[in-house]
C-alpha cells in the first residue's frame, strides 16, 4: 500500500479545508452553476477534475517542475488562459444586455471543455501540487505511486466539494433563473468574477 491510513486521513483533512477555501475553481463553478443550473457546473467540475488528473501525472513525472522552470512558458500558459477568461467574461455581460436573445445552453462536452482548460491554463496549480504532494510522501517508498494516490485523493474530494457547491448553488439559483431581470443581472455578476479571475491570473 503506497499510503498509510494516518498519511490518508491528514491528506484529505487538508484537501477539504483547502477546498473549502476560496478560490478561482470553486468560484468558477459556484457562479456557472447560479447562472446556468447544478448540472452545467456539474460538468465543468468533471473538466476542472480531468485537469487535476493531467496535473497529477505532470507532477509524479517531473514534467511540472520543468514547465515551471522556464519561465516564459509559464507566462505564455497564463496568458492564454486570462484571456480565455476574459472572452467567457465578455460573453456572459453580452447574455446579460437586455436586448440581447439568451444565449443557448452549452452541450456538456463544451463544458467538460471548459473546465479542463481552465484548470490547466494555470500554472498555479501544478506548483501548488509541487509544493503540496511531496509533503505526504514517505521517501523510504517509491515516490510516483505515492505521488498519483495523492493526486487521486486530492481529485475525489475536490470532486464531492465541488459537486456539492453545483447542487446546491444551482439550486438557489433555479428561482433566480426564472425571472429575466434577475437572469441579467446574474450574468453580469458573472461577467465580473469572470474578468477578475482573468486579472488576478494575469497579473498574479
Amino acid at each position: 500500500m503506497p499510503l498509510s491510513l494516518q498519511t490518508v486521513l491528514s491528506f484529505v483533512g487538508v484537501t477539504v479545508l483547502l477546498g473549502l477555501a476560496p478560490g478561482p475553481d470553486n468560484v468558477f463553478v459556484l457562479t456557472q452553476a447560479l447562472t446556468h443550473g447544478a448540472r452545467a457546473a456539474l460538468w465543468v467540475v468533471l473538466g476542472l477534475c480531468t485537469g487535476l488528473l493531467v496535473h497529477t501525472l505532470l507532477v509524479s513525472l517531473g514534467l511540472a517542475a520543468l514547465l515551471l522552470a522556464t519561465p516564459w512558458a509559464m507566462q505564455l500558459v497564463q496568458v492564454l488562459g486570462a484571456l480565455y477568461l476574459m472572452r467567457l467574461a465578455w460573453a456572459a455581460w453580452q447574455s446579460g444586455a437586455p436586448t440581447r436573445p439568451a444565449a443557448q445552453p452549452q452541450s456538456p462536452s463544451a463544458l467538460w471543455r471548459r473546465g479542463v482548460f481552465m484548470n490547466l491554463s494555470n500554472p498555479k496549480v501544478a506548483l501548488f501540487f509541487l509544493a503540496l504532494l511531496p509533503q505526504f510522501v514517505d521517501a523510504s517508498q517509491a515516490a510516483m505511486p505515492q505521488l498519483l494516490a495523492l493526486g487521486s485523493l486530492f481529485n475525489l474530494t475536490t470532486l464531492f466539494l465541488f459537486g456539492a457547491v453545483a447542487v446546491f448553488a444551482g439550486r438557489l439559483g433555479r428561482f433566480w433563473r426564472e425571472r429575466p431581470g434577475v437572469q441579467r443581472v446574474l450574468n453580469r455578476v458573472s461577467a465580473v468574477v469572470l474578468l477578475g479571475l482573468a486579472l488576478r491570473l494575469l497579473w498574479a
